[in-house]
């Protein structure tokens, strides 16, 4: 069965890998989804990643962050905006999540980036997922 909405997709496999503590999780690779997890990265949320060349589709992989004590680096993630209602937010309207300690993921017409980014450069956009 085909996945509607990819994105929520990737989500729900990273939350369930984090339940479970696995230290890698896989799924179908596209540009947007790249995207999202070079943020994660930069944000300090997973440890790296790396497309893999398969066929007929790249993997996306991910090799997730935990503490010492085991404790996963992302507590939470929440898709926003989905398929069949799409949440859009003006320049001064881009949300600060979680008291600042978590960051929301928009996509904007200068690509896919963080509330607090997208509000320094004045753009609004789509309001994908929360992650704290």
């Amino acid at each position: 069965m085909p996945v509607t909405d990819p994105i929520a997709d990737m989500l729900t496999r990273v939350r369930n890998a984090l339940m479970v503590q696995h230290p890698v999780v896989e799924m179908p690779s596209s540009k947007a989804k790249v995207a999202l997890t070079d943020i994660l990265k930069r944000e300090g949320y997973i440890s790296d990643f790396e497309v893999v060349k398969t066929k007929p589709q790249d993997v996306l992989r991910l090799r997730l962050r935990y503490a010492d004590d085991k404790a996963p680096a992302i507590t939470g993630l929440k898709r926003v905006s989905k398929p069949g209602l799409r949440i859009h937010v003006q320049r001064n309207e881009v949300p600060r999540f979680y008291g600042g300690v978590g960051i929301s993921i928009m996509s904007t017409s200068h690509g896919i980036m963080t509330g607090q980014e997208a509000w320094r450069k004045g753009v609004g956009g789509e309001l994908m997922c929360y992650v704290w």
